[in-house]
């Protein structure tokens, strides 16, 4: 089974004052600068944060509750809500399963749900589709689950200030504790990639076969590249390939391990006219970022969701055709959510796939600013002019 999202509802994070974003294989975010993009994908590192460390360090990473809060609008309830509808329970009968996570501040008068010292209060709901349903009680700090919570429940404490998350798979099968163990894996694969030039280059660790991956800062390029190309001679034949239509200086990828043993390696270019390798240290900007994009999409191992922040930075508008193929090839495997403010991939782009965000006057994020079936509409209505286009006309809002 292909663990999905189908909707992200969030109310109260940052920008994201009252948000329901529909979401299918590939999201494409488009809008002007503050428009909520970047904090959507925020709210995908912060939950799989949560999962990953538990809520109060997540919190505090993030500079507190009241950092993260949304500070538009009339002064009313400070709260948060994020909830997460899809399928990853594992369950066959085609239901949704459902995860929301409540949090609010001391202003709303509810004090008996916090911890000694804490600003904030919390209230966690997993709904599974084996029809298993698990929440916190408000007059305790414990969590109850079971089958619509009829007689029969089990019960497990939990500090206030944790997600549950860690503690809820210790209950039986028969409560949905397999089930809840999915959760909280599917939640903490969640990343959001961003390309490190700098550290791309560097030398890297040999990676384990089995579990080659790349970095979520493409760290690791070198050595998953070169256990690609040891394991997979198909993808990394596929993989240079690309790299080569999109480079046309390039002529192929080589490795070198600067200590002289195999223990860490290097990714050097072989380029049109040279007579020697260039050490990736030396190729440009956008041509590491690229690479490191492509491995991206090569991952044999990704997880359910991937976020990219601005994913046209630095690359040529000729690698955008072939980059926007990959990335619903890799949809097969990774769900997408990308943010971009170039026109010229949004022309590649479907109408499904493209999600305008515009700012409010109160400060709020209007995410989708236009549904996708107005969408649809005007492409027809324009006789299939580009959305790229008609996105930079202002025909679909969200101005650039």
């Amino acid at each position: 089974m292909v663990q999905r999202l189908s909707e992200l509802r969030v109310k109260g994070f940052l920008s994201l004052q009252d948000v329901t974003l529909p979401l299918g294989p590939v999201n494409v975010l488009v809008g002007p600068n503050g428009a909520g993009k970047t904090n959507v994908l925020r709210v995908f590192d912060f939950l799989a944060d949560v999962v990953r460390s538990d809520l109060r360090p997540a919190l505090d990473r993030r500079g507190g509750f009241d950092r993260l809060v949304f500070r538009g609008g009339a002064d009313v309830e400070r709260g948060i809500s994020i909830s997460l509808t899809g399928m990853w329970s594992g369950a066959v009968d085609k239901k949704s399963d459902k995860y929301e996570l409540l949090l609010w501040g001391k202003s709303l008068n509810r004090l008996e749900n916090f911890s000694l010292g804490s600003p904030w209060g919390a209230r966690r709901k997993i709904t599974l589709n084996i029809g298993a349903v698990a929440s916190q009680e408000s007059e305790t700090e414990r969590w109850i689950i079971g089958h619509e919570l009829l007689p029969g429940q089990e019960k497990v404490k939990i500090n206030p200030s944790s997600s549950g998350l860690s503690v809820l798979p210790r209950l039986s099968e028969e409560f949905g504790s397999r089930e809840v163990a999915a959760l909280a894996d599917f939640l903490a694969t969640f990343r959001v990639f961003d390309v490190d030039v700098s550290r791309a280059t560097l030398p890297s660790r040999v990676l384990d076969s089995g579990h080659a991956t790349i970095d979520a800062d493409a760290s690791n390029l070198a050595g998953f590249l070169m256990t690609l190309r040891d394991t997979d001679e198909d993808a990394w034949g596929r993989f240079q390939a690309d790299a080569v239509e999109a480079l046309p200086q390039l002529e192929a990828l080589d490795f070198e391990h600067p200590s002289g043993a195999a223990h860490t390696v290097v990714v050097t270019l072989r380029e049109r006219g040279l007579r020697d390798s260039t050490p990736l240290l030396d190729a440009s900007y956008g041509t590491i970022r690229l690479l490191g994009l492509l491995a991206m999409l090569y991952d044999p191992n990704p997880p359910a969701l991937t976020c990219v922040e601005e994913i046209d930075h630095g690359l040529h508008p000729q690698a955008l055709e072939l980059l926007v193929e990959r990335i619903r090839e890799a949809s097969e495997r990774t769900q997408f959510i990308i943010a971009t403010h170039s026109p010229a991939l949004a022309d590649r782009l479907r109408p499904e796939e493209l999600v305008v965000c515009e700012r409010g006057e109160d400060g709020s994020s209007l995410i989708p600013a236009i549904p996708t079936a107005r969408v649809e509409e005007i492409v027809r209505a324009s006789e299939g002019l580009p959305l790229g286009e008609l996105w930079f006309s202002g025909a679909l809002g969200g101005d650039l």
